[in-house]
């Protein structure tokens, strides 16, 4: 990569690392589902603006849309919410690479490869140890057990934009902007009957400049500006260089969170990270060091 692309690199690490600050943040402000609606109909709003709809069937940006727009962020944005540590939240999110694994060997009858095995297994391991340790911090278990299904439904939704290339459609800024109208759609219902009718007035009586910033991070830095780089990037290089990057997200989560909101981690807690981190090394360039060996 040059210079620049590199730099671009660690822009996207940092906005979407610090992204989980920002969420926690909003979410003292704003109930967890009221904010989902609020931060798409953003995206859609803007997006649509400058971006013109992709060419992808709507039922296909539908299922895009409750997997990996409505499902993720309700869930996460609702464990940030029930106590789930926003630096915690960045490690363990990241384990939908591994359910991606899982799902695409039992959806899309993919082959289990002996380096992925491993992965799954450390993987295992570093969210016990992240669980068990959380009993004796703030983390609590229902929490952790939300953050879990959200990198679920965010590793489902991999296997739908997978599906969606295999097709032939390009899953690039368009998807993630015209996909955010129908994402809004579960959020408002879900808030309305969740939540409750009254939180809407209630919300935006309070709605201050605090709760504006969090909105447009969120919208135009996490979603529109961090894809935009991220699709630059992709277009410029092969995926397998450009997708190792996502491995600094939790590390730059976890300073975050540290420096913003003054969280911190016990021992069981930092192994925890480590062996989820070395699973995520390892799925990213264990194949790649393996062949190597094969080949020497």
């Amino acid at each position: 990569m040059t210079l620049k692309d590199n730099l671009l690199g660690l822009m996207i690490i940092f906005i979407w690392g610090f992204n989980f600050v920002v969420i926690a943040w909003g979410v003292q402000d704003m109930p967890p589902l009221l904010m989902g609606a609020a931060r798409f109909l953003c995206v859609a709003l803007l997006g649509s603006l400058f971006v013109a709809k992709p060419g992808i069937p709507w039922r296909w940006m539908a299922l895009y849309a409750i997997t990996l727009c409505f499902g993720q962020f309700a869930l996460l944005f609702s464990a940030l919410a029930f106590g789930m540590p926003a630096g915690l939240a960045s490690i363990v999110l990241q384990s939908q690479a591994l359910f991606t694994i899982l799902f695409s060997i039992v959806l899309l009858k993919e082959q289990l490869h002996r380096t992925q095995l491993i992965a799954l297994t450390i993987a295992f391991f570093g969210l016990w140890a992240i669980s068990s340790a959380g009993q004796s911090t703030d983390m609590t278990l229902i929490g952790f057990m939300l953050t879990i299904a959200g990198a679920m439904s965010w590793a489902i939704g991999n296997i739908v934009n997978r599906k969606i290339t295999q097709l032939g459609y390009q899953a690039n800024l368009g998807l993630v902007v015209w996909s955010a109208w129908i994402a809004v759609i579960p959020f408002a219902l879900s808030s309305y009957y969740i939540e409750g009718p009254e939180v809407i007035p209630q919300t935006f009586e309070s709605f201050n400049l605090s709760s504006a910033l969090v909105l447009l991070y969120l919208a135009i830095g996490a979603s529109i500006l961090g894809y935009s780089m991220w699709g630059a990037l992709l277009s410029r290089y092969p995926a397998g260089q450009v997708a190792p990057l996502t491995l600094g997200v939790p590390v730059v989560g976890i300073m975050c969170a540290s420096f913003f909101l003054g969280e911190t981690l016990n021992s069981g807690q930092i192994l925890g990270i480590l062996l989820v981190m070395l699973s995520l090394f390892i799925n990213a360039f264990g194949k790649r060091l393996f062949n190597k060996k094969q080949l020497a």
